[in-house]
């Protein structure tokens, strides 16, 4: 799946559930490279249990361990670290929505 699809699937997405999890991205992006959780977790260094807790949000994902999953998949570091924020957010209670803005 090209990353303008994977952008616009996370839209309509968005529309229907309104919150997309560090977890359910992670599996969309599974399923979308057609991986087996035991692959994805060979390709993310973790083992297949750690990646089922991960994408049913029972566990959460650090941000440096977001960049590194991120770096597995040859997928943009600020969105894999952005959905991990996020879910810390939520966690803590506290409401907003969180944007990674590049800085020079």
């Amino acid at each position: 799946m090209t990353t303008k699809k994977l952008a616009n699937a996370k839209k309509e997405i968005r529309k229907i559930t309104g919150h997309i999890s560090f977890g359910e991205m992670l599996y969309s992006l599974r399923l979308s490279k057609e991986l087996s959780q035991t692959a994805m977790a060979e390709l993310l260094k973790i083992s297949k249990q750690d990646l089922c807790n991960v994408e049913k949000g029972r566990k959460q994902v650090s941000v440096a361990r977001a960049k590194s999953f991120a770096e597995a998949l040859n997928m943009p570091p600020k969105t894999f670290a952005k959905y991990a924020l996020q879910d810390q957010l939520r966690a803590a209670g506290i409401p907003g929505k969180v944007e990674i803005i590049s800085v020079a």
